[in-house]
């Protein structure tokens, strides 16, 4: 489906800077915007992103003051991040996708799904299922008992979900006001690509303004949390217990083992290994082992455990003496 940047600006009682007959049909991350898409500008560190995103519209606070050339349609609003969240609202109403149970596949009495579901041949629902509307299952997909699959959720072919799983949750997304936090709606999807396993007890959030994702022979183990717009590659293993902010991208074939916290809007590198209950502060280069809180080259970090063991001996002399 396709706005005008006049029909948006309708909708937002907002204003049209630019061409106001452009069209949009999709949404995106103002940094990783592309034409057709719709993104916003409400965090004052994203604002060198306005000046090279090839959105073809961006929605702004009022007082925004352009200190380069913006190439995008922009429409002017009071607040960015409420007008925003509005328009998600009105998209999520009016999104449409492709819906019908395929056969052969089998679904259990006691599983329970929304209007508009499209399931895949092959297709397996246990017990106690629950899928919302608007989801996609390909085939030959498990998805065992006190699974929640929440609308707008993409599940590929030869996926096996384990037990109380929670996909689509919305976004850990919010803005302090006066009177308490402001929610911003997620608008965006979660895919899981093909040959998925995702472990007992994991939740993976849909996006706000783009797609979760979860690439291809990607394995998750059990009660692992992943933020909105998070990316993982091909072939990421995940262990117990980590954690993932939002606006995180995962290289290919990278490694986290067990409790791996991961701070938002950073990038780990291909086949970077992360050791257990290494905490992730910054951007990290692929290919390399890394440990400790903030995670440093692996190496290094081992020899500096090994030298605070050091002076704590030499402190330890110096009292006996």
């Amino acid at each position: 489906m396709k706005f005008t940047a006049a029909q948006i600006a309708g909708i937002l009682e907002g204003t049209v800077e630019g061409d106001p007959e452009i069209e949009v049909s999709k949404l995106a991350k103002i940094e990783e915007g592309s034409t057709g898409s719709l993104t916003f500008l409400a965090n004052p560190k994203y604002t060198p992103h306005i000046y090279n995103t090839e959105a073809s519209i961006v929605i702004v606070n009022n007082d925004f003051v352009a200190e380069h050339k913006v190439q995008s349609t922009l429409i002017r609003v009071e607040d960015a991040y409420k007008a925003f969240s509005k328009l998600l609202e009105y998209y999520n109403q009016v999104k449409l996708n492709k819906s019908g149970i395929e056969q052969p596949c089998f679904i259990s009495e006691t599983a329970k799904y929304g209007e508009n579901l499209y399931l895949g041949a092959f297709s397996y629902l246990g017990e106690n299922v629950r899928i919302g509307n608007n989801v996609k299952i390909g085939s030959n997909c498990t998805i065992h008992p006190n699974v929640t699959i929440y609308n707008n959720t993409v599940i590929g072919d030869n996926v096996i979900i384990h037990a109380g799983v929670i996909l689509g949750g919305d976004a850990f997304y919010y803005k302090k006001r006066p009177e308490g936090f402001d929610q911003l709606k997620s608008g965006g999807r979660v895919v899981i690509e093909d040959n998925v396993d995702i472990g007992a007890g994991t939740t993976i959030d849909k996006g706000v303004t783009a797609d979760t994702t979860i690439g291809r022979g990607t394995k998750i183990d059990n009660q692992v949390h992943i933020g909105h717009d998070t990316v993982l590659g091909e072939k990421v293993l995940i262990a117990a217990q980590t954690t993932i902010a939002g606006c995180v991208v995962i290289e290919d074939e990278v490694t986290l083992w067990g409790q791996v916290g991961v701070t938002s809007g950073i990038t780990v590198g291909a086949k970077a290994v992360i050791s257990a209950q290494s905490g992730i502060s910054k951007s990290l280069e692929g290919g390399k082992s890394y440990f400790g809180s903030p995670a440093g080259d692996f190496r290094t970090k081992y020899k500096e455990l090994a030298a605070l063991r050091q002076v704590q001996e030499l402190l330890d002399k110096l009292k006996q003496n």
